[in-house]
């Protein structure tokens, strides 16, 4: 690839890499001051998310139509598989709610990636990640010290039971680190760092595919690598749908993990 143009005012005879004065144009709104494409693509999978199991639901028959069985099936599968499945049928229900919200949003926010008019995953933003993560951290503190009391929460993580009192400090150290810092910061940036990875390598491969195709009318050889690129795109493209859905049912998997050790005592 000899030119990569960032910006149009650029004179690629003296710059390699034409860039932007401000970084920022790349992301902001023209018509809208503050506003940025992360912004408005966070409000659209959220409300993608609202509109679709409203109209999937609204009118619940006794003989589901196709629109009510996808969403059943779906919310059946959290309900079922996460909610339950990890937590328990007496505390993932109460958390049901929670863990569906989460799970069909991260969704739908990834799959943007995959859709042709975004092309772009709310999660390879950081500022996301760490919000959901930061919910997941407050939910599952509030749920062990609810069900265990303040003292018996942090209790069970500095003096942790069932381990040899001369361990005791240093398990009950890590048990801490673990919990308060390690947690939130390991959930928030393993969906951040997969989702922005597969974005780059996905823009990469296909701007690589678009500059050296543009070269085969010319009958310049690069052009035959513009064929390799696009077919490599083209399978990261379908693989990015699969870890689109894989990360978000890790992230939801997690958060439901997390609480189940919160609110039952023998996970400690």
């Amino acid at each position: 690839m000899e030119l990569i143009l960032a910006s149009g005012a650029c004179d690629p005879k003296t710059e390699i890499i034409c860039t932007p004065a401000n970084v920022n144009e790349l992301f902001e709104l023209p018509f809208i001051a503050g506003v940025n494409r992360t912004m408005i693509l966070t409000i659209l999978a959220a409300l993608v998310v609202v509109v679709f199991f409203y109209l999937a639901l609204r009118k619940r028959e006794v003989v589901p139509g196709k629109l009510q069985t996808l969403a059943e099936s779906a919310l059946g599968f959290v309900r079922d598989e996460i909610s339950i499945g990890i937590i328990g049928r007496e505390h993932g229900l109460k958390y049901f709610p929670y863990l569906a919200s989460i799970f069909f949003f991260i969704l739908v926010g990834n799959l943007l990636e995959v859709f042709p008019l975004t092309l772009f995953p709310i999660a390879s933003r950081i500022g996301l990640p760490v919000f959901l993560a930061l919910v997941t951290w407050v939910i599952f503190l509030i749920a062990g010290i609810r069900a265990q009391g303040f003292g018996g929460y942090f209790g069970h993580l500095i003096w942790p039971p069932g381990v040899p009192v001369a361990l005791k400090p240093l398990v009950g150290i890590i048990e801490l680190v673990s919990t308060i810092l390690v947690r939130p910061f390991s959930l928030a940036v393993r969906l951040f760092a997969n989702m922005a990875a597969g974005h780059v390598m996905l823009s990469l491969l296909l701007l690589s595919s678009w500059v050296f195709l543009g070269s085969l009318p010319t009958g310049n050889l690069n052009g035959a690598w513009g064929l390799l690129w696009a077919a490599l795109g083209l399978f990261i493209y379908l693989f990015e749908i699969l870890v689109a859905v894989l990360q978000a049912y890790i992230f939801t998997l997690l958060s439901a993990v997390y609480i189940q050790t919160s609110v039952e005592v023998e996970a400690h």
